[in-house]
């Protein structure tokens, strides 16, 4: 396999924006080497070395290929700072890996960009519906004789079902998610995921029997097939352009959030954002004061650095975001920017 350090030799001009980028700062007392172990991520990994963690490729001399499609990093691998001849700073793999004799089989699975368990929920079962999003769904046009609404086990019958799926999710539009920057725009609908179901019999309709069932499922709920995007092991890295964007909700039912909490974005796929894309956080404020003549006048103070956040999933125009790190509480409406 072809490691990291093969990275080293490609060409240097093809990073983002790296023309009008300000030297890499090593982070304070960073590692001479770092030997990857199980629970380590690249987040992790890029905070050891760099100040500025999302600046990942640079120290790796990566291009946008590389980015795309990083060769994967491995417990027992060792990854040292090493500078080159106009002393900046690079990071290269040391050849051989360190590994403890006791263990008898062969630690395989990649490091991850970020925690896989907290953002599991959000890959398996998605949380915003786009605009029309559910409009050409599968459809639930009637229910066994004796229900009105289904539960566990219960018999559902589906117009526009795909045969070849058998395995599905049921969903209802929720509330509306509005574009702070223009509220009269819906971007999307929060999903409320009612259940799971299976297709038993093809047809026209089909018919399902309802597996799981967290909330009431009726006539004209909608069904999608269940399948679980794979988590990209993306390098952290910003945006090719300046995003300026939103924080459009946090999940989990609070009006706050902190390190390790998800968020929406009102801006996705449509407008450059991918996975691996990371943003900061800002916070614009406006004082209100009393001039010379005890009139009240605005004050803009300049907006005040909250945080960063890591793309994990993206839609047309929202993206699912996890906080990578916080100065203090990040609240909606907060400004995402291209740091």
């Amino acid at each position: 396999m072809i490691r990291i350090i093969s990275m080293l030799v490609l060409a240097f001009s093809a990073l983002l924006c790296s023309a009008a980028e300000p030297p890499l700062q090593l982070a304070d007392h960073a590692p001479d080497r770092h030997i990857v172990v199980p629970g380590d991520t690249l987040w992790d990994i890029s905070g050891r070395f760099l100040k500025e963690p999302w600046r990942w490729p640079e120290i790796w001399r990566m291009n946008r290929q590389q980015i795309k499609n990083p060769n994967l990093i491995y417990p027992g691998d060792v990854i040292v700072l090493d500078y080159d001849s106009s002393g900046n700073p690079m990071l290269r793999m040391q050849n051989g890996k360190l590994q403890p004799q006791i263990y008898s089989e062969q630690i395989s699975q990649a490091i991850p960009p970020i925690p896989p368990n907290t953002i599991e929920p959000f890959l398996s079962a998605p949380l915003v519906v786009e605009v029309n999003g559910l409009d050409s769904a599968a459809r639930i046009v009637a229910t066994q004789q004796d229900r009105v609404f289904l539960g566990n086990g219960d018999t559902a019958y589906v117009d526009n079902a795909d045969p070849a799926q058998s395995k599905w999710q049921v969903y209802r539009n929720g509330k509306p998610m509005l574009d702070p920057d223009d509220p009269k725009q819906i971007l999307g609908y929060e999903a409320f995921f009612l259940g799971t179901a299976t297709q038993i019999r093809p047809g026209s309709p089909a018919t399902f029997e309802v597996m799981t069932a967290k909330q009431e499922i009726g006539r004209g709920d909608r069904l999608i097939p269940a399948v679980r995007p794979a988590l990209v092991a993306y390098i952290p890295h910003k945006p090719d352009s300046l995003i300026d964007g939103r924080v459009i909700s946090v999940y989990g039912g609070v009006g706050a959030a902190g390190r390790g909490s998800i968020v929406s974005l009102n801006k996705g796929s449509k407008d450059g954002l991918e996975i691996g894309h990371v943003l900061a956080l800002e916070r614009n404020r406006t004082v209100v004061q009393r001039d010379e003549e005890d009139r009240k006048v605005n004050v803009q103070i300049p907006a005040e650095r909250m945080g960063l956040v890591l793309i994990f999933r993206t839609f047309e125009r929202i993206s699912y975001a996890l906080i990578v790190q916080s100065e203090g509480t990040i609240e909606v409406n907060d400004f995402v920017r291209t740091p």
